[in-house]
């Protein structure tokens, strides 16, 4: 069974900086696309960064460019999200995402194929 495991979740001040794991198991790795979701109460999922499986491209919801970074390791299955400048509204459930088709959006959360549990950011003002 296939499992995406977030780690680096937790509770920042307002301009401060956090850096999320996730650990791919069972999964042939360098086929999929990453991704990073995130939920905050009340609302939608929304996008907020992918890389494809070569790690060559990445892509940011326009909130989230120059503050945050996606990367990833495929010889040790983890891909990061390096979080700066957080803000009160960066608050959610942070998701990790995997999707094995190349042509599917990395915004529509019908692409991916696989999710990891969430992990929750909380940012203080």
């Amino acid at each position: 069974q296939v499992q995406l495991v977030e780690s680096g979740g937790g509770l920042v001040q307002a301009g401060g900086s956090l850096r999320l794991s996730c650990a791919a198991s069972r999964l042939t790795f360098n086929f999929f696309d990453m991704g990073w979701f995130r939920q905050a109460p009340g609302k939608e999922p929304e996008f907020v960064a992918g890389i494809t499986r070569s790690g060559e491209t990445t892509l940011y919801t326009d909130s989230m460019k120059g503050r945050f970074t996606i990367s990833r390791d495929n010889a040790k299955k983890l891909v990061y999200l390096q979080m700066n400048s957080l803000r009160p509204e960066d608050t959610a459930v942070y998701y990790c995402v995997a999707k094995s088709s190349a042509s599917a959006s990395y915004y529509d959360t019908r692409s991916y194929n696989y999710w990891g549990q969430g992990t929750q950011i909380t940012v203080s003002s």
